[in-house]
């Protein structure tokens, strides 16, 4: 199901919603024609030609994001950076919150509770008989990366390096950027989020990680792949979350952005893609979804 459907229909008519509804690109297609969403059969969405050339050139001489650290302060004040390894890497705790009024929006009442879908995602994420595992590992991967990736529009005109001059996933949560030359780096989240977008365009589109062709084997090294983007899909939904939710609030797109991230969520977990430690930033919201039965 789509998430983004109240977006793309923002200031249209009904009839236009419903053509728009009507024509909705199939990303996966079954050879059969039967519709059957197994194979993978269009490119990701993408940004705009003038958008994205800009971004690689500049993409091209930073870093590949598959390296990143996350500030993290030590005594003597300076930045110290977590290990190679990014799956070891811990997360700042959040600030631990006692009373009301210091919750972020997206935790206070009525919006935690706020949901298109009654009941868990458990059966909509777990891999259905008779379908490749791998290939069902990079059709929900594709396909959350287009409504992530659309989602992120909506917002991009507002995320300027003056207002958002690091990549944040509030007060005590930061990640830093590693380039080529192996400095870490602070990167407004403007900058972040592209990078990490075209990075993770440039696999889903690489057949030799994702595969469409029949016949077409996954690599050794593909869960490890789908472990890198899901985890920096998960930090641009935690920046968003701290520092756009009154935006989402403001489209009447809560209901919209919180199941999509039960669902991801749900995703992630079903097949172990993310280390609990990534998700710190955002555990109080997940645990208040799994108490509520989005999550199981």
């Amino acid at each position: 199901m789509s998430f983004l459907n109240t977006i793309r229909g923002l200031g249209r008519g009904p009839k236009k919603n419903k053509k728009d509804l009507d024509s909705t690109n199939v990303f996966y297609q079954h050879p059969n024609g039967s519709g059957s969403p197994v194979r993978r059969s269009q490119s990701p969405t993408k940004l705009s030609p003038n958008k994205q050339q800009r971004i690689n050139q500049v993409y091209n001489k930073q870093a590949s994001p598959t390296r990143r650290g996350r500030s993290h302060a030590n005594g003597d004040g300076s930045t110290r950076l977590s290990p190679r390894k990014e799956a070891a890497r811990l997360v700042a705790p959040v600030t631990t919150i006692n009373a009301p009024q210091d919750l972020p929006l997206f935790l206070q009442e009525p919006f935690v509770k706020t949901s298109l879908v009654k009941g868990s995602f458990k059966t909509i994420v777990q891999l259905p008989k008779y379908v490749d595992y791998g290939e069902w590992i990079a059709l929900n991967i594709f396909e959350m990366f287009n409504n992530l990736n659309q989602f992120y529009e909506v917002f991009a005109e507002y995320m300027t390096p003056e207002a958002y001059p690091s990549m944040n996933a509030g007060p005590t949560t930061n990640y830093l950027w590693v380039d080529s030359s192996g400095q870490s780096i602070n990167l407004p989240a403007v900058q972040y989020i592209n990078y990490v977008l075209t990075w993770i365009s440039n696999k889903l589109n690489d057949q030799s990680v994702f595969p469409t062709k029949s016949g077409g084997a996954f690599p050794q090294n593909f869960m490890k792949d789908c472990k890198n983007i899901t985890r920096q899909m998960f930090r641009i939904f935690a920046h968003i979350y701290y520092n756009h939710f009154e935006k989402i609030v403001h489209l009447s797109l809560e209901a919209h952005w919180n199941s999509f991230f039960s669902h991801f969520i749900s995703f992630v977990k079903e097949f172990k893609l993310i280390d609990k430690n990534e998700l710190e930033p955002l555990l109080p919201l997940i645990e208040s979804f799994e108490e509520q039965g989005k999550i199981i």
